[in-house]
């Protein structure tokens, strides 16, 4: 008779344990009861009977038995999500819990776009830790819908990203940077020193395009449309910059995109920018915060960002 997902949860959830979770996890890493037992500091005897609890627990196979080690079934699979999830917040958590114990000033948790980190936490990390030691920061690279993502299941405190069309509920948005699209080439390109440059030029040259749907595709687009030109192309399109930045390094390429997303680059004066006739504005980069219940950790990195941006000359608003 098959057992029902009711009963397999309130299971899980009265005799399954930790230990249960990094047996399963760990075996499915290296495949074998003799590695695992020797990762994690327990006996081979006590990974084998770790893995049949759990088995009896779920009256499921989670392993396939050979001379060499151990491969994950089906029902492994379907399990190792959860396992790892619930890995990770345990350490998540044991984390923020010593940081508190030990300095008293919390943990916070920032989601950033990539032109969110490029073009701000970069500058501002360095200088922020040094003024708040005693708060650990947690960072991760995430673009605006993986950060509603992040509000829904409570797992951020600070959002950086453009202003969205509507933030969620609770959360505010503040514009602390502005931003404009430029036209990006290596620093050897024959356009690089040239004072002003027109798009009749630039429809001659050969570009890196940004993948379809990306706020710089759409405006390039739109440029060639205006300026009635069809772009000669490298034919290589990818999300991952540091591809798009190795190609424009070595090639006479060009590409366009928001001056925030290539400051690093600038900075470091491995990549530089055309000087075109016209400014190309876009939507400004700020903070997607909540708007009560925020810990002191978390208003005092939003404060610091804030006060960055004034000292450095970037703040205006998304109406300026």
């Amino acid at each position: 008779m098959s057992i029902s997902a009711k009963v397999l949860l309130n299971r899980l959830m009265s005799k399954a344990r930790f230990r249960h979770f990094e047996v399963l996890v760990r075996l499915t890493e290296l495949g074998s009861v003799k590695r695992t037992a020797e990762s994690i500091g327990m006996t081979q005897p006590g990974v084998t009977q770790l893995l049949a609890d759990l088995e009896e627990l779920l009256e499921v196979k989670l392993f396939h038995r050979h001379a060499r080690g151990v491969l994950p079934t089906q029902a492994c699979q379907d399990l190792l999500p959860m396992a790892r999830q619930c890995l990770l917040g345990l350490s998540t958590s044991a984390e923020a819990i010593a940081d508190r114990s030990t300095l008293g000033q919390g943990v916070v948790r920032i989601k950033a776009s990539t032109a969110g980190i490029n073009g701000l936490l970069v500058e501002a990390v360095p200088a922020l830790n040094a003024q708040f030691p005693g708060i650990q920061l947690h960072i991760h690279e995430a673009e605006l819908n993986e950060q509603f993502a992040s509000i829904n299941q409570g797992d951020i405190d600070i959002g950086v990203c453009r202003q969205p069309a509507q933030s969620p509920a609770g959360w505010q948005f503040q514009a602390l940077m502005a931003d404009e699209f430029v036209v990006v080439c290596n620093p050897s390109h024959r356009l690089a020193k040239k004072s002003k440059v027109t798009w009749k030029e630039l429809s001659q040259e050969t570009w890196v395009l940004s993948p379809i749907g990306s706020a710089a595709r759409e405006k390039f687009e739109a440029l060639s449309q205006q300026y009635k030109f069809t772009p000669n192309t490298c034919h290589v399109i990818t999300r991952v910059s540091s591809m798009t930045w190795a190609m424009m390094q070595q090639r006479p390429l060009l590409t366009l995109v928001p001056a925030s997303v290539f400051q690093q680059l600038k900075n470091a004066q491995q990549l530089t920018t055309v000087n075109l006739k016209e400014k190309l504005p876009f939507d400004p980069l700020g903070l997607l915060l909540p708007e009560r219940d925020a810990s002191l950790a978390t208003q005092s990195v939003a404060n610091f960002l804030r006060d960055f941006c004034q000292q450095h000359h970037k703040l205006k608003s998304s109406r300026s």
